[in-house]
């Protein structure tokens, strides 16, 4: 680290980093700067001028403190640090006018701004404007743009700060959007009128500091202080992006990012952040069973009866889904296992083995792809399996990090060596990484499930920890399951996989897996939050809460656990899924230890101590599998439709439409005869 250097900030002398801006060591010197163009994770502008200071001794003009960094400044006559002011009557009068100038042509339209209660240009006109306007001629107007189905935009509010511009070139990767013209006529604009082709795209809508950009499907619908405010975690994705669910009543309204420099920084994907219309649709609200092949309304009793009646004396299978807690994937563990019967969470084939957290989790945190030197993916596209992480190996690559890809071909934002496309590419690469130097800066290798859920799956696996080995780089697996690495942790594994597990049983209990046939014979038991798959193959139905309904641990693709928190109520009569585990144990006579989730949470701490630690990433002991023979076919990725990947996003209208704009974008253009 570069020495330290004084600075003197409103009569606070305290050491900084040389390479900061100014504006950073005001933050550390505890003094508030309004900003409105610069931002910590974008690249500086300096073009609204709102956060200019008095450099002591410097230029007889205030200076932009976002641009000018603490190495710049010269020290006093006899060596004293150099004095920057915030609140001189310099400053004062610079910020003022500079206020002035942003009002000019913005228009009053602060009580229909869905920006309102919540915007920087009215925080900051309050806090540093003035209470009058010299300006009396007509106000600019400027053309709305049509950036898609998720941003609305009024360019009339716009200050052109370019905050929009820089992220979708920066962090999301597309070249959608720019400024065009000059001084008055300047204006923020799309490239020939497209729209954005981003799966991130919603994040401008967070930092626009004004209501230029705002969302659409939350248009006029609340205002920010009638919202109950939760923060929790995402399992869109097995990212663990955090979030906070903004609840009108029992609605979800809104769901926005909240800050996380392990995790998603303070993006979260455009899946996560729309994905809320599905939670209220095609919800399951009542128990069902099923007679002379229809389902019927029943009552809890009714039902728990039914279902303890089916499993009692026969063969028990259990499947965990992909949004379901570790808590409840536990309890029906104990529960079916009791029974002994044998429970499968890699409902998709996944060949990931169990109790090797350093081959099911890998070693690598989320935060190492920062510093890497090298990054190679396998069987994965992770714009669509995990955006956010995908714009952090895109920021890596910015830095000067070399990415290899070996499966199919995609667009992932950012340039990378194309290695091949089967297995025969993984082991040529291997070979190659035997034989080379070690990476001067370390790398990271990511393996997606694209890769796995094969039959060789294993194999596969065996050959990325090898080469991570051989390049001394640390593994990530990278999951598309938010529930997958907590329900490994809690072993819900059966030898075998999920054909072992469904082999010969005659009773399946299926907790929230939509993305699974099981075959005619057995009677099914489904529990889950939406009539989907699941619910249609089901002979007896018990509804259960989604995820921003009940409180639980998630483990996210690292083997970081993290707490959700419930922002609301299950609809109707369904109960959390710990609940409905539980009270059917009392039905079977097989009764639980627990009576509250803070018991079933320390029963679950208990045997596995390392899910107590919440945000806390646990070191993975190194276990590399042995390198067999793998098959020779193409690596397919997990993921085929971004939008449509588990039953509440299948239930969004919203995510209908987008997965169908980007099916358009997508199919090959037709030329005219």
């Amino acid at each position: 680290m570069a020495d330290l250097k004084k600075i003197s900030i409103d009569g606070i002398v305290i050491e900084v980093d040389p390479a900061l801006t100014l504006i950073q060591a005001c933050e550390q010197a505890g003094v508030e700067i309004p900003r409105f163009c610069y931002h910590e994770r974008l690249t500086i502008a300096g073009n609204c001028r709102m956060c200019l200071v008095e450099v002591v001794g410097g230029p007889p003009k205030p200076t932009a403190s976002c641009a000018m960094q603490v190495r710049d400044l010269r020290p006093g006559p006899n060596g004293e640090p150099p004095v920057v002011k915030t609140n001189s009557p310099m400053v004062k009068k610079a910020r003022e006018g500079v206020m002035e100038f942003l009002l000019i042509n913005h228009p009053l339209d602060c009580p229909i701004c869905d920006q309102g209660g919540e915007c920087d240009l009215q925080d900051q006109a309050m806090a540093y404007g003035v209470d009058f306007s010299r300006f009396r001629e007509a106000k600019r107007s400027s053309d709305n743009l049509d950036l898609g189905p998720l941003v609305a935009t009024a360019m009339t509010r716009c200050i052109s700060c370019t905050r929009c511009v820089r992220f979708t070139s920066e962090v999301a990767g597309i070249t959608q959007m720019g400024q065009t013209g000059r001084g008055e006529d300047a204006e923020i604009t799309s490239y020939l009128n497209q729209t954005l082709d981003s799966n991130l795209q919603g994040n401008i809508i967070d930092l626009c500091p004004v209501g230029a950009l705002t969302s659409k499907p939350y248009a006029f619908t609340a205002r920010p202080w009638e919202l109950t405010k939760t923060e929790t975690i995402d399992v869109m994705d097995a990212l663990g992006s955090n979030i906070r669910v903004d609840a009108k009543g029992r609605e979800v309204m809104r769901i926005l990012p909240r800050n996380h420099d392990g995790v998603n920084e303070e993006w979260i994907s455009d899946k996560t952040r729309f994905v809320w219309d599905g939670l209220w649709r095609q919800r399951l609200d009542t128990p069902y069973i099923r007679e002379n092949g229809r389902l019927r309304k029943a009552g809890w009793d009714e039902a728990l009866k039914a279902v303890a009646a089916a499993m009692k004396g026969k063969k028990v299978a259990g499947l965990i889904g992909d949004l379901v807690p570790v808590e409840a994937a536990y309890a029906l563990k104990m529960l079916i296992e009791s029974m002994g019967g044998t429970v499968e969470c890699r409902v998709d084939g996944a060949k990931l083995p169990a109790g090797n957290r350093s081959a099911y989790v890998g070693t690598a945190k989320i935060e190492d792809i920062d510093a890497a030197g090298g990054i190679l993916l396998i069987g994965t596209n992770p714009r669509d399996e995990a955006p956010v992480l995908n714009a952090r190996i895109r920021k890596a690559w910015l830095a000067g990090a070399e990415v290899g890809l070996i499966g199919a071909a995609v667009d992932l934002t950012y340039e990378y060596h194309h290695l091949g496309t089967d297995r025969a590419a993984l082991a040529a690469h291997l070979k190659l990484a035997e034989e080379a130097a070690p990476d001067a800066k370390p790398g990271v290798v990511i393996i997606g499930q694209g890769a796995l859920n094969e039959a060789d799956g294993e194999a596969v696996l065996a050959y990325a920890m090898k080469i991570a080995e051989a390049r001394k780089a640390k593994l990530l697996v990278l999951h598309t399951a938010a529930a997958r690495v907590g329900a490994m942790d809690v072993g819900a594994v059966t030898e075998g996989g999920m054909v072992a597990a469904l082999e010969g049983a005659e009773v399946v209990y299926n907790l929230g897996a939509d993305e699974v046939e099981i075959a005619a014979g057995a009677f099914v038991v489904y529990q889950g939050s939406h009539g989907d798959r699941g619910a249609h193959r089901a002979d007896v139905v018990l509804p259960g809460a989604a995820y921003t309904e009940e409180s639980g641990l998630f483990v996210n693709t690292e083997g970081r656990p993290q707490l959700a928190l419930r922002a609301g109520f299950a609809p109707g009569e369904a109960k959390e899924n710990w609940a409905i585990i539980r009270a059917l144990s009392a039905e079977l006579g097989r009764v639980q230890g627990w009576d509250s989730l803070a018991q079933l949470r320390r029963s679950l701490v208990q045997a596995v101590p390392h899910l107590g630690a919440i945000d806390v990433v646990a070191e993975n002991p190194w276990a590399p599998l042995a390198v067999r023979a793998a098959g020779k076919a193409d690596f397919r990725n997990a993921v085929k439709d971004f939008y449509l990947t588990n039953p509440i996003a299948r239930a969004s209208n919203l995510m209908a439409e987008l997965s169908k704009m980007q099916a358009e974008r997508r199919a090959p253009k037709m030329a005219a005869e």
